[in-house]
């Protein structure tokens, strides 16, 4: 188990982290009827700490905040208190360095799944032929180079996830976030996303660093070098757990001792925290 650094902005080799958050809080103003006229505290003095390249897993018992972390580094939240850098920078608001795929697909469904990749593009100012060869490269990279003049509607949930992250990938940010993605998939399909995404993301010309929330202690083992366990709300980084499974990983990986050994150390890191909350 190792824990990451919260007061250095480099690793003990002396790279400076792609991400670093650093005492991040974050406080919600009860509003609505019934809740009264106090504040909720989200997040209290989170740490965090990525490599560039680096695959990591966000895990933690349910409300304590995952979704919250996620936003703030997408830039879609503000945070409180603490700081957060990328690439040894300040990140207030949204940057063109980070993508996003949400559970929702948050797909146009007026529009074709070419368009849809191209969504992103469009609004950043890129000509149009231009977009379109990026959009029908991605494409191809997720396996749906034959579906491209069809409407949402027309395709599976997971041919609709694999186009949000196509879109995610079409102005190839530094760094991705999931929140939960596979997360309302059927079993089969989930599985075969998840090497799917590690395919892309182990065969890209360079490494994108990823922050992935999940519920599943499964597909955290199976997809991140490291897992970083949440406390219950106020959410912080209660243990880190290195993945020690070779890459590339294929399902063989799922009936190794090592991974048995993970499995039990996180359930009974989450665990801990559910009972603390009874």
């Amino acid at each position: 188990m190792t824990q990451f650094a919260t007061g250095l902005t480099r690793n003990a080799a002396g790279i400076a982290y792609k991400l670093y958050a650093r005492d991040l809080s974050k406080t919600f103003r009860n509003v609505g009827h019934g809740a009264g006229t106090g504040v909720t505290e989200v997040l209290k003095g989170f740490n965090l700490a990525i490599q560039d390249g680096e695959f990591v897993a966000l895990l933690g018992p349910s409300g304590c905040g995952k979704s919250t972390v996620l936003n703030i580094i997408a830039g879609l939240e503000d945070f409180n208190e603490g700081s957060l850098l990328l690439d040894g920078a300040p990140v207030r608001g949204v940057s063109k360095k980070v993508g996003v795929v949400f559970q929702s697909y948050a797909l146009f469904p007026w529009l074709s799944v070419q368009k849809n990749v191209e969504a992103g593009l469009r609004i950043r100012g890129v000509p149009a032929r231009e977009r379109h060869e990026i959009a029908s490269r991605v494409l191809q990279t997720v396996g749906l180079e034959g579906f491209t003049q069809h409407l949402p509607h027309r395709l599976s949930g997971g041919m609709r996830q694999r186009v949000a992250i196509a879109r995610a990938l079409a102005y190839d940010p530094e760094v991705l976030v999931l929140d939960e993605p596979f997360a309302a998939l059927d079993a089969q399909t989930r599985e075969f996303l998840q090497n799917e995404l590690l395919r892309i993301w182990e065969t890209g010309e360079r490494k994108k660093t990823i922050l992935f929330v999940t519920h599943s202690i499964d597909e955290a083992i199976f997809l991140a070098d490291r897992i970083a366990v949440m406390t219950r709300r106020p959410g912080k980084i209660k243990s880190v757990i290195d993945v020690n499974l070779p890459r590339p990983r294929n399902d063989n990986a799922r009936t190794t001792a090592e991974y048995g050994r993970i499995r039990g150390e996180v359930a009974a890191i989450l665990h801990e925290e559910v009972d603390l909350g009874k």
